[in-house]
């Protein structure tokens, strides 16, 4: 849903493995779920760049601790959750409602995604998805405000996306997702070449993100839990017999927990 495409997404690291997502055209730039305002402060001087909006998708302050740096620095919209503790929000917003960034020629539907924190979001235009703590490359967020049902439910949300939309989540997690995911389906040959290629993106220093809806449904075992072998891992974890979905979710999301 962008007007036009001269825009890129460009990762910014906080904290030990956040990633505060940067979408910028030649002049502006807004940021995804800022943390630490010191990156993004940088990177605007650096490259030049008027910080134009800010976009949150939960409360938890690796997300949000930057702003109000932010907007000392300079007065910007900021949108985020309806229905949980964000003072700095200017624009609060759920389902159903639209972020426009005219600066970048963007536009963004929001999605009800709650399960990690009780109101989280999604922000999901221009072929990209941000999506926070919710759905993660090979993995999910912990239920810190939510049940195993809702958080379900917002996967299920997320995985009926397009496959080719790009997954930007919030944390460079992949690898030790990974090896979760391996342990629940050890016989995915999907999952196999996915260890293996990005792999290779950290031995090169690279994010593994953005993923794609395309790709978590084939190697994701949050997303897969419909699939005969993530049922036979759930069972064995267990130690009884569940095939609903939801059961299966909260069974292998209880397990990841201890892993």
């Amino acid at each position: 849903m962008s007007e036009n495409n001269a825009f890129e997404v460009v990762p910014l690291r906080a904290f030990r493995d956040n990633y505060i997502w940067t979408l910028r055209n030649d002049r502006y730039a807004a940021v995804v779920d800022p943390g630490d305002a010191q990156p993004v402060l940088d990177y605007l001087r650096d490259e030049r760049l008027e910080l134009c909006a800010i976009l949150a998708t939960h409360h938890h302050p690796d997300h949000v601790g930057g702003v109000p740096a932010l907007l000392a620095h300079r007065a910007v919209p900021v949108y985020g959750p309806r229905g949980e503790p964000i003072p700095t929000l200017t624009h609060a917003v759920s389902e159903s409602d639209e972020v426009e960034i005219p600066q970048l020629g963007l536009r963004f539907g929001v999605l009800d995604i709650p399960g990690h924190t009780r109101a989280h979001i999604a922000y999901y235009g221009a072929n990209c998805l941000f999506c926070g703590d919710t759905l993660f490359a090979c993995g999910c967020g912990r239920l810190f405000e939510g049940t195993a049902p809702q958080m379900a439910q917002s996967l299920s949300k997320l995985a009926a996306l397009p496959d080719e939309t790009l997954v930007y989540s919030g944390h460079e997690y992949t690898m030790a997702n990974i090896g979760f995911a391996r342990e629940v389906e050890p016989e995915n040959e999907d999952l196999k070449a996915r260890a293996a290629s990005d792999a290779q993106k950290r031995k090169e220093g690279k994010p593994t993100l953005p993923s794609t809806i395309g790709r978590e449904k084939k190697t994701n075992p949050f997303l897969r839990c419909k699939q005969p072998a993530v049922i036979a891992s759930a069972n064995k974890y267990l130690g009884s017999r569940a095939s609903d979905p939801v059961q299966v979710f909260a069974a292998i999301r209880l397990w990841k927990n201890d892993f």
